[in-house]
């Protein structure tokens, strides 16, 4: 019974305990409220301040790039349209500077140097000007004269040497053969001699041809007219370019002549032994 008393008897202690401990937890709970929304106030900031230093989202980049791209595109003008109809351009032509009256045209013989004459006219039975280009046919015009002046020397080298006083052999006409001579003339004569022959090519070559170096080999000089080395004494050199051409045309002639004639003096000499005039019976 008082046991039973005492369990249900409501005393103000009791109640005034249950009181204030309900007052206290209630103080507890309010208390922990404020510290959460604090950190929940806290962690929203600094989620705010974290976002202002993070990278733009690649959709905000698409779409800066677009507004640049249309702000770009709207101003660009478009090229004007041009519907006049194409004309197609002709390439110039270089013109050929004329060498002594003459041009180089591939359409003619030899590129149209002279030296055709009748009763053959062009004469060229081994075809070595045939497909040839414009430097080997002033090559092969050159060698042709400047071997034709050669003979024409030799030619009258010939007579003179044979049938005239000379130096090595005095008064005496019925001296050597001209194929003998050179052997029995001195040293101190030949060395002269052979020293203005090679003088004289140098000039040449250096008037004509191409420096080894400076171009392909054996290549003449393109404003370079084969033969035309600027010796003129006497000033017989035409002015014109027909008159030169003839000019040209007689010294190939005179050229190619002695060319035989040299040759028929060396291989007759050799043949019989006997002088040139002294064969024909002078």
């Amino acid at each position: 019974m008082t046991t039973h008393r005492l369990k249900h008897h409501k005393s103000p202690c009791l109640r005034a305990d249950f009181n204030g401990g309900i007052k206290s937890h209630n103080v507890t709970t309010n208390s922990t409220s404020i510290t959460t929304m604090m950190k929940l106030a806290i962690l929203a900031a600094l989620t705010g301040s974290a976002a202002a230093f993070a990278p733009s989202s690649p959709m905000g980049m698409s779409s800066t790039a677009l507004r640049m791209s249309d702000e770009t595109t709207a101003t660009v003008e478009e090229p004007a349209v041009n519907n006049a109809p194409v004309v197609e351009e002709t390439p110039l032509t270089p013109a050929v500077v004329a060498i002594n009256g003459w041009s180089a045209d591939a359409a003619l013989p030899c590129y149209g140097l002279p030296g055709a004459v009748s009763p053959l006219g062009f004469f060229d039975p081994l075809g070595f000007s045939k497909n040839t280009d414009l430097n080997t046919v002033k090559r092969l015009r050159e060698a042709e004269i400047m071997h034709g002046r050669v003979a024409m020397m030799a030619t009258i080298g010939y007579l003179i040497g044979e049938s005239t006083p000379t130096i090595t052999y005095g008064m005496d006409v019925h001296h050597t053969i001209a194929n003998n001579q050179i052997p029995e003339i001195p040293g101190t004569v030949l060395f002269p001699f052979f020293l203005a022959i090679n003088i004289a090519e140098a000039l040449r070559a250096s008037t004509g041809w191409v420096e080894p170096g400076l171009g392909p080999l054996f290549s003449l000089r393109e404003k370079y007219y084969p033969g035309d080395i600027g010796f003129d004494p006497f000033g017989l050199k035409p002015k014109d370019g027909k008159a030169f051409a003839n000019m040209q045309t007689k010294e190939l002639s005179n050229g190619r002549l002695a060319m035989l004639a040299a040759a028929g003096m060396c291989v007759q000499e050799q043949v019989n032994g006997q002088g040139i005039l002294e064969n024909l019976g002078f």
